[in-house]
């Protein structure tokens, strides 16, 4: 097949699919993205990148609620000219494969109006049930103007569903979010984990923090991992339950990682930086030299600290559930999470890890604690939770479905 990958970022998603399908070598793999290849991630040589310029930035004076929408917009012209380029050049794909969250594929076809479109769609915005409104700590704008917000992020969902012939979603939860009527054209299946790298390893060596701290085997070692320190994924509950943790078990070693600084998902802090407004609040109440914050790890630095974790605890908002959640549950953790939907469908409470209210820092100390306390427990939620994503994340099986889908949408045997 000729098949053309879509993606701001690229590879993105498609690592994996890419390299599988070059290793079949009958197919024409051909890329657009906006930034440079980095063919140091493994990319086949086969594999033709293409990138696509912007010729223009928003419009001075735009209005808010459009502005996201005219960004969309400029990207996609600027895929669309490098596609039309593409197609200038002789190469009509038999598949069109898109992540559509930053406007690119919207008008693909009208390049390729006979290319099967297959988007991968991560989320939809809603008023209630997902994470709009969630914390009423941080969330307390129910004005007309906030649906208004909501409305206008989903504009182009809706311009891309219409024209995708299939999409695919990594989770459950994730695909419950689109509108009813949209998600007969959705499959759920995961991106996939490595689990031949997110493993248990028996004899772990140690491992030297950037503080200098060393970590060994054996340690209490307690683990906390945010792309960036903030409330979508629960640093406030995580630090506010940080005294009473060290009360219970003074000798534990709280690791966090993550950037300290700016935002991924949600509003930026209105004073400073989220991190150093809520270590403010437990001044004096807690031992910083047993917190230590890593900032952002390398994947050789961060899987050696799961192997090596003695609890994991992953919060979030009903939002896009985390690598680092099946990614520690590979190696074995405890996972102590967030009782909200994108965790109940990896951790099953007192099966597979343990589940608590994600506004109560005294339930998440409580469960930690618990968890180090009852090593002969706690190892057997890490084997749980390592038998759960074999059965369901496993890489090889991920990608063997999503090459199946893909077979099935540039056929057109797949139908709503």
């Amino acid at each position: 097949m000729r098949i053309l990958f879509v993606h701001q970022n690229f590879p993105g998603q498609y690592l994996h699919i890419i390299q599988r399908l070059a290793q079949q070598g009958q197919h024409q793999l051909v890329a657009l993205g906006i930034n440079a290849l980095d063919r140091g991630r493994g990319m086949p040589e086969s594999l033709k990148h293409f990138r696509y310029r912007l010729d223009r930035g928003n419009t001075k004076g735009v209005h808010p609620l459009v502005m996201e929408t005219e960004s969309k917009i400029i990207r996609a012209e600027g895929c669309a000219r490098a596609a039309e380029q593409l197609k200038a050049k002789g190469f009509t794909p038999d598949l069109i494969c898109a992540h559509p969250g930053w406007g690119e594929s919207l008008f693909l076809k009208a390049i390729w109006p006979d290319a099967p479109l297959l988007c991968y769609q991560e989320f939809f915005y809603n008023e209630n049930g997902f994470d709009s409104h969630f914390d009423p700590e941080f969330q307390d704008d129910r004005s007309w103007q906030e649906q208004a917000k909501l409305t206008m992020k989903n504009a182009y969902l809706h311009l891309t569903l219409e024209q995708a012939d299939w999409n695919i979603s990594p989770t459950h939860f994730q695909a419950s979010s689109f509108p009813e009527h949209w998600r007969r054209k959705i499959s759920v299946i995961h991106d996939g984990v490595d689990l031949q790298q997110a493993r248990p390893h028996p004899s772990p060596a140690p491992l030297k923090l950037p503080d200098g701290t060393v970590l060994e085997k054996g340690q209490p070692i307690v683990t906390f991992v945010n792309r960036s320190l903030e409330p979508y994924r629960g640093c406030h509950t995580f630090i506010r339950a940080i005294p009473e943790l060290q009360r219970l078990y003074p000798e534990a070693r709280l690791v966090v990682v993550g950037k300290t600084k700016g935002v991924s998902y949600g509003a930026a802090c209105p004073d400073g930086e989220w991190g150093d407004r809520f270590l403010a609040e437990i001044e004096g109440q807690y031992d910083p030299s047993r917190v230590h914050f890593t900032g952002a790890l390398p994947y050789s630095q961060f899987i050696p600290l799961l192997q090596l974790s003695a609890c994991h605890v992953y919060l979030t908002y009903p939002f896009v559930m985390s690598w680092s959640l099946l990614e520690a549950m590979g190696c074995g953790c405890a996972v102590v999470g967030s009782d909200t939907a994108p965790v109940r469908e990896v951790i099953r409470h007192g099966q597979n890890g343990v589940l608590v209210n994600f506004f109560s820092p005294t339930d998440l100390a409580a469960a930690v604690v618990e968890m180090l306390n009852d090593r002969e427990r706690a190892s057997a939620f890490g084997v749980a939770a390592r038998e759960t994503v074999e059965c369901t994340y496993e890489l090889n099986a991920c990608v063997t479905r999503q090459l199946a889908l893909m077979d099935l949408v540039a056929s057109r045997s797949i139908v709503a």
